[in-house]
């Protein structure tokens, strides 16, 4: 793995010199883009490609790599300008080959760099699963915390749109499983930025879910967000929307989903309380408690599979914790049980919708009938 970075860092570089050499690669300061403290939006590509640039500039140790990253701008232009301000040594085309890119970001990772890796999707990081667990989720523990990997791993997770079952996987619930692993999945452009942010600071692995999808969508943005010094604290949950009468987790794209569900059920006299974890493992379970606390209903919406899902370690959580004040049965919304079908009036059905999380808060309230009496 070395002998590769030294490759790129320049032939004949010893090992003891090779972070150096790269420290005293400092660009100058960030001008792909000069947001005014007075901008209203920003993309959540905005966010992130800023985040990236920012964290390379202050940190020469931070690095790109991944297929098509750095000449052809990012498959979703998420890395547009990089290469050109940065150079080939630190923004790095690879082979298609995750396996390969994903083992030696790890082995960059042990030396002291902080490398961000891209997968084009992340149902490709089945390719490197081995080295993303066992190489770098692992070895902070096995090795008695004298080894930090400081790697970020990203790229859109879930479903887009007619992709079809091998690239519309939700991997959350999986990567949340590992102790070692961070695992975060931004919402909003705040969330991007601060998050992303936050994950290339951290001394551990962070696995970074972004939404395809979400990419095009301009969110609002405070004077605050835009300060290169922004950065969100990993763990913690946003209240997008207090409520008395239920609380609705979600995370991503389902966070939209929840906040219009919630529009909705306004409209009937149910008063939602909307939840955008952030942040999956760790959870941030004090927030949630507190809220179910509050409203004594919950539902938990997600895109991925019901069984060992994300919502599924909610709910246990609240049973564990907060039983007691519950009123209503748990509800949760979830992708289907198969694998995502590539038509799109079935992709549709597999997918929840908004009507799925208003049914669902409905019955949570005993506002409607529920699904076991009309069987």
């Amino acid at each position: 793995m070395l002998g590769i970075i030294r490759q790129k860092l320049g032939a004949g570089t010893s090992s003891a010199t090779m972070l150096g050499q790269l420290q005293r690669i400092r660009p100058a300061a960030s001008a792909l883009r000069s947001f005014s403290s007075s901008a209203k939006e920003m993309t959540v590509r905005d966010a992130l490609n800023s985040a990236l640039d920012e964290e390379m500039s202050a940190d020469p140790k931070v690095f790109l790599m991944g297929e098509e990253v750095g000449e052809y701008q990012g498959a979703y232009k998420i890395t547009k300008g990089l290469l050109d301000k940065y150079g080939p040594e630190r923004v790095l085309d690879t082979p298609i080959t995750e396996a390969g890119f994903t083992g030696i970001g790890v082995g960059a990772a042990y030396y002291g760099l902080k490398p961000v890796v891209e997968f084009m999707t992340f149902n490709f990081s089945m390719q490197a699963i081995d080295h993303i667990i066992n190489s770098a989720a692992k070895s902070n523990y096995m090795s008695a915390g004298q080894i930090n990997v400081p790697i970020v791993f990203r790229g859109p997770n879930g479903a887009a749109a007619g992709v079809g079952a091998q690239h519309s996987q939700c991997y959350a619930a999986w990567y949340a499983a590992v102790p070692g692993l961070k695992v975060l999945a931004p919402y909003s452009s705040e969330d991007a930025r601060g998050l992303l942010k936050a994950a290339i600071r951290d001394p551990d692995p962070v696995v970074f879910l972004e939404n395809e999808l979400l990419y095009g969508e301009s969110f609002p943005v405070s004077a605050e967000v835009f300060d290169s010094s922004f950065c969100l604290p990993i763990g913690k949950a946003k209240i997008e929307r207090e409520g008395k009468d239920i609380t609705i987790t979600a995370f991503s794209k389902m966070v939209g989903y929840a906040l219009q569900a919630a529009e909705i059920l306004a409209k009937e006299g149910i008063n939602a309380e909307v939840i955008n974890l952030r942040s999956i493992r760790p959870l941030d379970r004090a927030t949630i408690n507190a809220s179910v606390r509050k409203t004594n209903r919950l539902i938990t919406v997600e895109e991925g599979f019901p069984q060992h899902g994300v919502g599924a370690e909610i709910c246990a959580s609240v049973v564990e914790e907060s039983f007691g004040y519950l009123d209503a049965p748990v509800e949760r919304v979830a992708g289907a049980d198969v694998p995502m079908p590539y038509a799109a009036n079935l992709e549709r059905l597999a997918v929840p919708q908004i009507e799925d999380i208003v049914r669902a808060a409905k019955r949570a309230c005993y506002r409607s009938v529920p699904l076991a009496a009309n069987a």
